[in-house]
């Protein structure tokens, strides 16, 4: 960008008025001499030269201002895609270590998910992207709540009734579930950005799942 810039000021001097005037610059800058001579039409080309130069400097600055802020972006909007894309794997860990009957291992993932997911609040100022995101943090820990009862009841034979902890912690996944249902339909379609709305939609589908799942956990475990 710097030797686009730079050959841009270079091209802007080569057609100024300064070389269109003085076809020698070196000549028209010396002493006059002689009877009768005049310093006028030196000082003038020194006069369009500096304005030239003036011109130069201050396109070098800003461009080279533009591209400091620039490159400062860079390093915080990568950081905010690899998050993204970190939030995704890890959900994904969890299914794929649920569909292996390790329901601890689903749970320890989901919580990182809603971990990051809280993250990507902090990052987001706009409110709509940061509430999908703590949609999305109430979400997963919805789901890790789900998990962490699998597992206890596992570990306690899978007896029924469930115990108070299994039911305790399936109470807490449904409060989360219903606290991503709310903060994943507070702000209208319009308000969100449209590269986030087929997220929303996604994560307002799993939340309607998962509430579903959860109930029907409390029935099965007979917490009720």
């Amino acid at each position: 960008m710097l030797k686009q810039a730079a050959s841009f000021v270079l091209a802007s001097l080569g057609g100024s008025t300064y070389r269109k005037k003085y076809a020698s610059p070196p000549r028209s800058l010396r002493p006059p001499t002689g009877r009768g001579a005049s310093y006028a039409p030196g000082w003038a080309g020194v006069k369009v030269a500096c304005l030239n130069i003036l011109v130069g400097y201050k396109l070098f600055y800003f461009v080279g201002l533009a591209v400091t802020l620039w490159g400062a972006s860079l390093p915080l909007f990568a950081q905010v895609v690899g998050d993204e894309a970190e939030m995704q794997r890890l959900q994904n860990r969890a299914e794929d270590a649920m569909a292996n009957g390790d329901a601890d291992g689903a749970a320890l993932h989901s919580g990182k998910a809603a971990l990051m997911a809280a993250q990507l609040v902090k990052q987001h100022q706009e409110p709509a992207v940061a509430g999908l995101y703590r949609g999305a943090e109430a979400l997963f820990r919805a789901q890790e709540h789900v998990y962490r009862a699998q597992a206890l009841f596992q570990r306690a034979g899978g007896q029924l009734p469930a115990s108070s902890g299994v039911c305790g912690t399936l109470s807490m996944a449904d409060l989360k579930a219903a606290e991503a249902t709310k903060r994943l339909n507070e702000e209208p379609v319009s308000a969100i950005e449209a590269n986030y709305r087929s997220e929303r939609e996604r994560l307002r589908g799993q939340a309607a799942d998962w509430a579903q799942t959860i109930d029907g956990m409390v029935k099965d475990f007979q917490c009720r």
